[in-house]
């Protein structure tokens, strides 16, 4: 676990409140600082004045007023429900996702709603799946409202990252007390091939074996945790959704390769974004 700092895509919406308390809710148990980050983001291109008239479109007195009143808002309630969190805000004119990229270079983690509208507009869109696939740190989308008894599960493949990913999943499910759930998802063979003797629907024990020994090295390395783990035949997307039904947290790779490769990025991803039923934190290789 990190005590770096938190760093939360902050707009007053409903989507960003959620966000706002997971991250306050992870940094009371870990003792990191929150940042509460507005970023505004205006058109690159406005019609020229002389030509169609258009309103002002620069930030004015009264719009950095309001936006320095939403975070004080923001800090001044954090202090009332999580009173031993440190926090701080920042804001600037920039492009959002480009913004939130290079400061996850100094985060722990970056935590976002599912939603947004402003300066944290279209979190669903490209500002989480560009932030999601380019952050330097794990990124959280808070989705959902599940107990805090439900399981946290992971989603893994045969790529190098597996390792770390599984890590960090497993030190959330410590930090929540509560148990581990490990899955790995082998694609269906489909197509013209579907009715040959590839299509087995099984899994080998030679396929498996890599898996089996990711899951006894976690076992070892965390033995007060209850770790359970499933290999199956299905699109890991499916079978990720699927199991989110059922847990707080759902962990996976920003990228994978080998048997379930792209894992997590692209379209796979992206449907975990907006499908899942728990929230998502997508991992990154540290040592890229």
């Amino acid at each position: 676990m990190t005590t770096r700092k938190i760093i939360v895509g902050y707009d007053r919406s409903a989507d960003a409140k959620a966000a706002a308390a997971w991250a306050l809710d992870e940094a009371a148990r870990t003792g990191a600082p929150v940042e509460f980050c507005y970023i505004w983001e205006w058109p690159a291109w406005i019609p020229a004045a002389s030509m169609v008239p258009a309103p002002a479109v620069w930030p004015d007195r009264n719009a950095d007023h309001t936006i320095t009143e939403m975070l004080d808002d923001a800090v001044a309630a954090a202090k009332q429900t999580h009173p031993t969190v440190p926090t701080a805000t920042f804001t600037v004119d920039a492009d959002v996702a480009l913004t939130l990229i290079d400061r996850s270079a100094q985060a722990g983690l970056v935590v976002l709603g599912s939603r947004g509208h402003s300066a944290v507009a279209g979190l669903l869109g490209s500002v989480s799946v560009a932030v999601s696939a380019h952050a330097h740190s794990p990124v959280i989308v808070v989705r959902g409202d599940t107990a805090a008894t439900a399981p946290v599960v992971v989603g893994v493949d045969d790529s190098p990252q597996a390792p770390s990913v599984l890590a960090f999943a497993a030190e959330q499910a410590v930090a929540r007390q509560v148990p581990l759930w490990v899955v790995h998802a082998w694609k269906p063979v489909t197509g013209i091939w579907a009715q040959t003797p590839m299509a087995t629907g099984t899994i080998s024990p030679a396929e498996q074996r890599p898996f089996d020994d990711l899951v006894a090295a976690a076992r070892q390395k965390f033995p007060e945790l209850e770790i359970s783990a499933e290999a199956v035949v299905d699109h890991p997307a499916a079978a990720l959704v699927s199991a989110s039904g059922n847990a707080q947290l759902l962990v996976v790779g920003s990228r994978g390769r080998g048997a379930a490769r792209g894992m997590l990025l692209g379209s796979v991803s992206q449907h975990l974004l907006r499908h899942a039923s728990c929230t998502v934190a997508i991992v990154h290789d540290s040592k890229r």
